[in-house]
């Protein structure tokens, strides 16, 4: 089935490449004294205007990031930047005095030493450089700038943080958010350092920011999963890992050698690395005890990052006696010694006096002397950290050989350090010797992993290069290859489900031919459950995903019959500050958005009904409403974020009346004559609780928090049970529900995960109740298979289905994921019609369509909580 027109083209807009903010550049106007493959990057990096250049170790970073910003100043005129890690820049004076005649560069500290600006057109250019740290200190405004280059940007992660990360990029952007001005910012924008480590995603996320390619929380929401416990922690949808490195190749050049771009690598062979892991003792008597006193037998420095560290300082001596014998197979050799902690740095200053150190707070200036001497062989060893001297610096000509007094988990710092030796240009074999102790076995095995992962993700890449070369538009047509499905239909008994798109099948329905429709769209941005573009969470915001309902909503209005009810699922969404430029997360109010988008396609608004949900697990997604975050300073936090159902109307025929042209009708059961007449009939009672009841409980006496807490094992699910059943049967107290939650944390007895006692509201419209994991995920879990990213719960459906529809009517989800509304329409004696793209949940879906039309049951809350732990069910969920 062919797609409209219309909605075929707005699909097709969704492949977007990163845009293109340069000029063209002459091939011949390049640089003649450059390398073959430098003078092929850089009229590419030039057409983007915003690039970032991975290039291996040795592959002439530096000339092409002069040469393209010669190239930028020939062409708009202005001032060009160049910013350097400490320790570096002599590089680039050497390399422009050799191969660049028609630069001239310049170091500056202050806006102050600017020379006057270059003239569009010109033969000459003059570049200036500075250092991180005086950009980082407010010293140097970026955005004077027309075009700047980031060297070795990956140095930023020494600043101490993510938030003087975002400012420094900000500040590029041109914008200033302590002073709350916006400007231009620097029009051309490059990055270039060697290979970044493509396993540190967030780190590649950067880069697409800093460039303007796109917003760190844009292409967290396209490209990866979320995790439940940590916001930061980033994992990439197996279903999406094509088009992402697809799309890090429009912007980014992973170059590990110059075949990938075609060219001879006859000269440009990696050095050998020889390892040598050398293992101490630990002392297993300093093991320490657990925190209910029980002695352990064995240090674990996989207890944690402290326990590593006292493991570093118990085991000093040991490691430094190691560094000595390593040192004593050859003196007189130059060698670099890595260490962590102040305390080795001072230890090595002892036992080797000849020494020369680096560290934090050591004046700029010596820091730099130092660097500079070591890496032109004026003496024989240097110590420093991976943090700061890791990056940038080139140590090859007379040194082959590194030191490691400790390893650590920081796999980005340590890979970054060993290529400050092994090179393209080293002329001996490199040799690296790392200490370690008994205990750090396992860092040791972690960090020889990520290694392996490194090498593997940075080939993926240059296979990537390999393949499509600078063409941009080889990859857009590649990422165009990810339109569209192949129709597939499978019925039963009271069901057909269809596997497409449902803006195209929905449109092919007959008019008036469903009696309901129950859904839950997707959150705008907030998840992809396809690579496919035709899926409805592959949008760039809000308004994007609205453009896309605006084929779909019309048709759910032309199918539903006149007077019935379509029940839309939605969440309110969380926009952290780095997005909304205010510095604190703010809430988006999606579901008022979708009121919106309903009524304009002529739904009628009837009700909203509020879904409690679970605030300390939210926190743990957004580290919005954080315990510390609320003691710091209580005016950021908001409050937890409900789930809604939003229920509308299509008009009926006759609005004389307000009567659906077929409506839904109950037969009444009433009391009479000291007996039920039609006893499966909808009571009076039950209308009250569904119109504005009060649901009550037995009225059991509670247990006072002491009690209650005193009482309680290690399984929370008593409770659960008994505090649910205490907040409906007595007048709510704020300060007795404080109580509880101290009295338990004060026993350990409080998860930081889940809300063991949440509130609790008898008010009908607020459904604090719902069995969060009570889905069809629990049977997706039990059998091993993917689960749904966010489910409806059975007890959401069963409640509108019941409501709204009567046995033997069709309810329809347009968005059937793996089949959780046609699973409860069959339970419940109606007939079911589903659409849905992610072809494994379709064919999940259909197993348990199936299973429901021949009468087979689904587990219940009950059922699960008697198998599992309660660990379990969290992780289940």
């Amino acid at each position: 089935m062919n797609a409209l027109p219309a909605y075929a083209d707005f699909l097709k807009a969704k492949a977007k490449l990163a845009p293109q903010a340069g000029f063209e550049v002459d091939p011949g106007g390049v640089n003649p004294l450059l390398k073959e493959m430098t003078r092929a990057i850089v009229p590419w990096a030039c057409r983007g205007g915003r690039r970032a250049l991975f290039l291996r170790f040795g592959l002439h970073k530096t000339s092409t990031q002069i040469e393209i910003l010669r190239q930028c100043m020939k062409h708009e005129g202005g001032h060009a930047l160049i910013v350097v890690p400490l320790g570096v820049r002599h590089e680039f004076f050497l390399e422009a005095e050799t191969r660049h005649p028609n630069v001239r560069l310049k170091f500056i500290r202050s806006a102050l030493e600017l020379e006057p600006a270059n003239a569009a057109g010109g033969d000459q250019v003059v570049i200036h450089l500075t250092n991180y740290e005086t950009v980082r200190d407010g010293k140097l405004d970026p955005s004077i700038f027309t075009a700047a280059s980031l060297d070795e940007a990956a140095c930023l992660r020494g600043f101490g943080g993510s938030k003087t990360f975002r400012e420094f990029m900000a500040k590029f952007a041109g914008d200033d958010r302590k002073a709350g001005v916006k400007r231009e910012g620097v029009k051309y924008r490059f990055v270039a350092t060697a290979i970044p480590d493509p396993n540190e995603f967030i780190e590649l996320l950067a880069y697409a920011a800093f460039l303007g390619v796109m917003d760190v929380g844009e292409a967290k929401t396209r490209f990866f999963r979320r995790n439940s416990e940590k916001a930061d922690k980033l994992t990439l949808h197996p279903h999406k890992e094509e088009e992402f490195w697809l799309w890090v190749a429009s912007w980014a050049l992973f170059v590990q050698k110059p075949s990938d771009l075609g060219y001879s690598d006859e000269g440009y062979d990696l050095p050998p690395l020889d390892i040598r892991w050398h293992e101490v003792a630990t002392d297993h008597g300093e093991a320490g005890a657990e925190k209910d006193g029980q002695k352990r037998l064995f240090v674990s420095t996989a207890l944690g990052v402290v326990e590593a560290s006292r493991e570093k300082r118990r085991s000093l001596d040991a490691r430094i006696a190691k560094l000595m014998e390593i040192r004593s197979e050859d003196p007189a050799a130059h060698r670099i010694i890595w260490h962590d902690l102040e305390d080795e740095r001072k230890a090595i200053e002892k036992a080797i006096p000849g020494a020369k150190s680096v560290w934090g707070t050591l004046k700029e200036d010596e820091k730099e002397a130092r660097v500079i001497g070591f890496a032109r062989g004026e003496f024989q060893e240097l110590a420093t950290k991976p943090v700061l001297n890791g990056s940038g610096c080139n140590f090859q000509k007379h040194c082959s050989w590194a030191v490691y007094l400790g390893i650590g988990f920081k796999f980005h710092d340590f890979i970054q350090s060993v290529f400050r030796i092994q090179r393209f240009g080293q002329e001996g074999q490199c040799r690296l010797d790392l200490i370690h102790t008994e205990a750090e076995r396992h860092i040791r095995r972690e960090l020889e992993r990520r290694w392996r992962q490194f090498e593997e993700q940075a080939e993926k890449m240059a296979a990537i290069i390999r393949r499509f070369g600078l063409a941009e538009q080889a990859i857009d047509g590649a990422l165009k290859r990810s339109m569209g499905v192949e129709r597939r239909e499978v019925t039963g008994r009271n069901y057909r489900l269809v596997h497409n798109d449902c803006v195209e099948e929905t449109r092919a329905m007959e008019d008036d031919s469903v009696d309901l429709i129950v859904t839950s769209i997707p959150f705008s941005t907030q998840y992809e459950y396809t690579p496919s573009f035709n899926d409805f969470g592959h949008t760039d915001d809000d308004p994007h995903f609205w453009a896309q309902m605006d084929f779909l909503t019309p048709q759910l209005l032309r199918v539903l019959k006149p007077g019935r009810v379509a029940v839309i699922h939605v969440k309110d969404r969380i926009v952290p500050g780095g997005i909304n430029g205010l510095g604190f997360q703010t809430v988006s109010p999606f579901s008022d958005d979708c009121v919106a988008h309903f009524r304009k396609h002529g739904f009628a608004f009837l009700s909203r009904v509020t879904i409690a949900t679970d605030v300390v697990r939210e926190n743990n997604q957004t580290y919005r409403l954080g315990w510390s975050e609320q003691c710091k300073d209580g005016t950021r936090m908001g409050n937890g974020m409900p789930e809604y159902l939003l229920k509308f109307r299509k008009p009926p025929t006759d609005r004389s009346n307000g009567y659906a042209d077929t409506p839904v009708t109950k037969a009444k059961k009433e009391w009479a004559e000291d007996e039920w007449l039609n006893a499966a009939g909808y009571s009076r009672g039950r209308w009250q609780i569904d119109a504005h009841g009060v649901w009550r409980s037995s009225g059991d006496r509670p247990l006072l928090p002491a009690e209650l807490a005193d009482l309680v094992g290690r399984d929370g699910r008593d409770v659960y049970r008994g505090w649910k059943a205490w907040a409906l049967s007595n007048v709510y107290d704020h300060e007795a529900h404080v109580a509880l939650t101290e009295a338990l944390d004060e026993k350990h007895r409080l998860p930081p995960t889940f809300m063991i006692a949440p509130p609790h509201v008898a008010h009908p419209e607020i459904w604090s109740d719902v069995a969060r994991m009570r889905t069809l995920n629990m049977m997706q879990k039990s059998k091993g298979q993917e689960m749904h990213l966010c489910p409806l719960q059975f007890d959401i459906v069963d409640r509108t289905i019941l409501q709204h529809s009567m046995e033997g009517e069709t309810v329809f989800d347009p968005f059937g994921g793996i089949m959780t509304v046609p699973w409860c329409a069959l339970h419940l004696g109606r007939k079911a019609v589903a659409v849905e793209l992610n072809p494994s949940y379709f064919a999940d879906g259909c197993a348990y369509a199936e299973i429901a039309s021949g009468g087979g049951r689904a587990p219940t809350l009950f059922d699960y909580l008697a198998e599992i732990s309660p660990e379990q069910a969290e992780a289940a969920e």
